[in-house]
């Protein structure tokens, strides 16, 4: 069996020496070395090049190396084998990390105070609201979306879900499609954006969602999170909202192109935070343990986990 490791944007040393490691037995190669193709069996993926998957013919699956899997149906020329995508608890848990941080940093005004120490300012004239006051909204409720709500609601926000086909999780309102999305956002002070990037929800978090989300709640108007997709935003948008008032923050973690620009002004715009793409790292023990379960499966004859429905893309 040989393993192709298919990375663009990574370092890819670190995942070839995990793999060698967890798979000592096996071959491991990189697109940037000579490999016969005909031995290839499985692939790992992260933004591999147009085609690299191509003309492997005794290829039984790929692995994505994070949780989405839109950089694998980037490409035109995807083998038809089945894609498995990452649910790994190390994952989930930084995700949740990210996401409880920065709904506490908003309830808690971090930023201002931030500010104040800069300008040695000594100055607290606005009431702390507690978390059971502020509503986040979560778009997105697979295993990440539910993971952060279950932890959101530990720290006392009051959380609701939307996605587009119905799901039930205890304790947390649930919404579901076009019909029940102007609900959703009317009760959202804190935006969590969380959903897979697929050609229905490109550029799908833009204006119309803005004006939509909650007026008048504690925090002195609605923010975003976005530690989903690049995508899924439309930035010239956000801009606008944020100039306007309709939204108070925006914190990214993804943009439409990364690395961000140095000349882009989501970098100075005072009301975004910024963060590299990196609310949920892929560790690649973690990942790696998991890609290798995932295969013993196969070759077990069990079926993978995981599986991605082609349909829906994710």
């Amino acid at each position: 069996m040989t393993l192709l490791v298919a990375i663009t944007g990574w370092d890819v040393d670190p995942w070839v020496e995990r793999f060698r490691r967890l798979l000592p037995d096996r071959k491991v190669v990189t697109l940037g070395e000579p490999f016969d193709r005909r031995a290839v069996d499985y692939a790992v993926s992260w933004k591999h090049p147009v085609g690299a998957l191509d003309g492997l013919p005794n290829l039984e699956a790929v692995f994505s190396l994070g949780a989405g899997v839109d950089h694998i149906f980037a490409d035109p020329r995807l083998p038809d084998v089945p894609i498995a995508r990452v649910v790994d608890s190390d994952l989930t848990d930084r995700m949740s990390e990210y996401v409880v941080m920065h709904c506490l940093m908003l309830l808690r005004q971090q930023r201002r105070y931030a500010r104040q120490q800069t300008a040695a300012v000594w100055q607290d004239d606005k009431n702390q609201s507690a978390a059971a006051d502020v509503r986040v909204g979560i778009m997105g409720m697979g295993v990440l979306g539910q993971d952060a709500a279950a932890k959101l609601k530990m720290m006392g926000f009051d959380v609701a879900g939307w996605s587009r086909t119905r799901r039930s999780v205890p304790g947390v309102p649930c919404f579901a499609g076009s019909d029940e999305l102007a609900a959703f956002l009317a009760r959202t002070d804190i935006l969590v954006v969380l959903l897979p990037l697929t050609a229905e929800t490109r550029g799908f978090i833009a204006k119309p969602i803005f004006d939509g989300l909650a007026k008048g709640g504690v925090l002195g108007g609605p923010s975003l999170i976005n530690a989903g997709r690049g995508g899924l935003q439309v930035e010239d948008d956000i801009v606008a909202a944020l100039d306007s008032g309709v939204l108070a923050h925006a914190v990214l973690d993804v943009f439409n192109v990364e690395p961000l620009p140095p000349a882009s002004p989501l970098w100075t715009h005072p009301g975004i935070t910024i963060t590299p793409h990196n609310a949920a790292m892929s560790d690649p023990d973690a990942v790696g343990r998991l890609v290798v379960r995932q295969i013993r499966r196969l070759e077990a004859g069990e079926p993978l986990d995981y599986v991605v429905e082609r349909s829906r893309g994710y």
